[in-house]
């Protein structure tokens, strides 16, 4: 029996759909029943040279053009349109125009039906395209850029006083290396309500509202090789909290009698620039200052010891008064030293390089234009 375009094969043979999808179409011919609704096939031409994205991979676009086949569907995709919307979701929304400050799928194909590249497109299909790659441009994260010029020079230091060795030279047995900063403006919430504890089948219940109780500064220095901690509580940051700080662990032993102290900070108002050096150093002969560049605190092992007081000890916050918040940062400071060991860094100056490499090639104009 003929069907309606004079074909003998019966329409549902795979080689009768093969054929027809790699025919022309005409406007005559009824449309196809299809088991699922597909973004109509539109073969236009682009309206601008596709972008080709030098991390966009023409094999997966095929891919992705394939699976359109695969599911059924007989309308496909050619893969320079594919691409072309993958370069499209690499770029800024303002690139092209749109006052958006970060794309989601039906917004691409929105944009790629205004600026002709297609004729008409579902949101779906452009969300599949995009996963088959791990383009997800409706995600975004902080981010700091490394903006010293001797941003590699100054974290090196740091990072080889981490391993034991300085200025190309190991550390000796007397010398030690302590990570410090301060953790400001810790409040004390008092709940207007009791908190209630964990029971079964109801986790711990944390009432809303709080009055403010005021709040204090934490201090703190940890041995990077000993795991040892020193800190106290003070009203509030500044040269003279932290001066307390220094001298509250160097009049200590081994540290007193140390060949080489060497303190690891970053660029707070508390012990930034040259004349932090020349005050900490002169009350202290064996004291050695080092400073992180600027947006380096990532490299100070210190903070990886307040993420955890953060956890353990301030979230959630509930307390009576800043006595108890003193109280508890210094008895859990305690009870941490107990159980604590150094951390294992593993992160060295050649792992710097080359995250530093990393970055430069994604912010350099080519490469994000290439993008």
């Amino acid at each position: 029996m003929t069907n309606a375009i004079g074909s003998k094969r019966p329409p549902g043979a795979i080689v009768h759909r093969t054929a027809m999808w790699h025919e022309p179409r005409s406007c005559c011919w009824p449309p196809r029943v299809c088991p699922t609704t597909r973004s109509p096939l539109v073969w236009t031409s682009l309206a601008k040279s596709s972008p080709n994205g030098a991390n966009v991979s023409t094999s997966n676009a095929w891919l992705a053009s394939w699976s359109d086949r695969e599911a059924g569907g007989p309308r496909l995709f050619p893969p320079e349109v594919i691409v072309t919307i993958k370069a499209m979701a690499c770029e800024l929304p303002a690139t092209s125009g749109v006052p958006l400050s970060r794309w989601h799928a039906p917004d691409l194909a929105r944009a790629a039906i205004e600026q002709g590249i297609v004729a008409s497109i579902s949101d779906t299909t452009i969300w599949r395209w995009l996963s088959a790659d791990a383009i997800r441009p409706w995600q975004y994260r902080s981010w700091v850029f490394p903006r010293d010029p001797n941003f590699a020079a100054k974290a090196g230091r740091a990072l080889d006083l981490y391993h034991r060795c300085f200025e190309g030279e190991p550390l000796g047995e007397g010398d030690f290396v302590v990570c410090a900063d301060e953790k400001t403006s810790i409040q004390a919430r008092l709940r207007k309500h009791l908190t209630a504890p964990t029971a079964p089948a109801q986790t711990m219940r944390v009432e809303h509202e709080y009055q403010r109780g005021g709040a204090l500064a934490y201090l703190a220095a940890r041995d990077a090789h000993r795991a040892r901690l020193f800190g106290r509580c003070e009203p509030s940051t500044g040269i003279e909290p932290f001066a307390h700080l220094v001298e509250q662990l160097m009049s200590a032993e081994p540290y007193a009698s140390a060949d080489r102290v060497f303190w690891v900070v970053d660029n707070g108002s508390s012990h930034r620039g040259q004349a932090s050096i020349d005050r900490l150093q002169g009350a202290f002969s064996n004291l050695v200052l080092i400073h992180l560049p600027v947006h380096a605190s990532w490299l100070n092992q210190i903070e990886i010891y307040f993420s955890v007081v953060q956890r353990k000890v301030l979230t959630p916050n509930d307390f009576s008064d800043l006595a108890e918040v003193e109280a508890r940062l210094l008895a859990f400071q305690d009870h941490y030293e107990r159980v604590a060991r150094p951390f294992e860094w593993k992160f060295t100056r050649a792992d710097l390089g080359a995250l530093l490499a990393k970055l430069q090639r994604q912010s350099s104009p080519s490469t994000t234009k290439a993008a």
